[in-house]
């Protein structure tokens, strides 16, 4: 898989194990498949099974694909608006082209973020790009959704753009796991996003046999999904397309199956709960019924605005 992985990790900064007390699996639930957008394929683990109090500040969370798309087939999501949240759209192959009627956007491919905070409201696209609508390929991705808090939600729209060589990498001590830091603070590593609410994002791959014991805030909860691959989340068996919400403690432990023919390739996800209300219609989470009642009019009425016609 394409997304940033060095060729020798050696270079990288070790991390010891963690030597806290286990977080243990509370939870495992399995990723429902729909289609999304123009009908492009997804996994979503949550909602659903997982209530908001495991996943809190998180929303959602969809794995794109992976799908190997033949010239002409590409799908991606058509106009659509979004308030009072922030969807990060993490790029693991392929190309997808961002635009809005704010003023954002642009082309990201393998090993690339977009963070946008929708804040007070935008409307919003996300296409394949003409090279992946010409050439066909492989499309695969993950995007989550994260909650903002009441103070934040009408905030001004903005983006971040973060490159694959804007990742923090490093590795356990073996070397033979490492960890993508897309965003908080993990075993004394900093990732490079911004957050309205503290939170940690990061992609972790580990080849078979591999360990991994990382040091995790005790206020933060935790999550561990599974994109490929099988193993073990703190002794518990997890593979392809599951999640697991774990338990209190003050470390994440996992573990790739020695025998498996390919590595274990996971999301870890945290953060520290919002703890207020939640009402959320389609692309819109607020905090009350008339909140969101507010959004669809501003909607309707054109103030989320229009994305402006391709000139090229």
């Amino acid at each position: 898989m394409p997304a940033v992985t060095p060729t020798e990790t050696t270079s990288l900064t070790a991390v010891p194990d963690a030597s806290g007390e286990t977080r243990p699996v509370a939870q495992v639930a399995t990723a429902v498949h729909a289609l999304e957008g123009g009908g492009f394929p997804v996994r979503r683990p949550f909602p659903g099974a997982l209530d908001l109090q495991q996943t809190d500040p998180f929303l959602m969370l969809d794995q794109m694909g992976p799908v190997d798309y033949a010239p002409g087939q590409a799908k991606g999501a058509p106009d659509h608006p979004h308030r009072g949240f922030e969807s990060v759209t993490y790029l693991i192959d392929g190309e997808m082209q961002h635009r809005d009627s704010y003023g954002g956007g642009g082309v990201i491919r393998g090993g690339d973020t977009q963070w946008m905070t929708a804040g007070a409201g935008l409307v919003h696209s996300e296409t394949p790009t003409e090279a992946m609508l010409r050439d066909g390929g492989r499309m695969h991705g993950v995007q989550l959704w994260v909650n903002l808090p009441r103070a934040d939600k009408r905030a001004e729209p903005r983006y971040q753009d973060i490159t694959g060589d804007q990742l923090v990498l490093f590795r356990n001590e073996s070397g033979d796991a490492i960890v993508r830091l897309i965003a908080g603070d993990l075993a004394g590593v900093h990732g490079p996003g911004h957050t309205h609410t503290p939170i940690i994002y990061a992609h972790a791959t580990l080849e078979p046999g591999a360990h991994l014991a990382l040091d995790w805030p005790k206020e933060f909860n935790a999550l561990v999904y599974v994109l490929s691959g099988n193993g073990r989340v703190a002794g518990q068996a997890l593979g392809d397309g599951q999640v697991a919400a774990l338990g209190a403690g003050d470390a994440v432990v996992v573990d790739a199956d020695a025998s498996a023919d390919a590595p274990l390739e996971i999301l870890l996800l945290g953060g520290q709960p919002i703890k207020e209300p939640v009402f959320s219609y389609g692309p819109f989470v607020m905090n009350a019924k008339q909140e969101i009642i507010e959004a669809l009019d501003d909607f309707e009425a054109g103030k989320m605005g229009s994305i402006p016609p391709r000139t090229n």
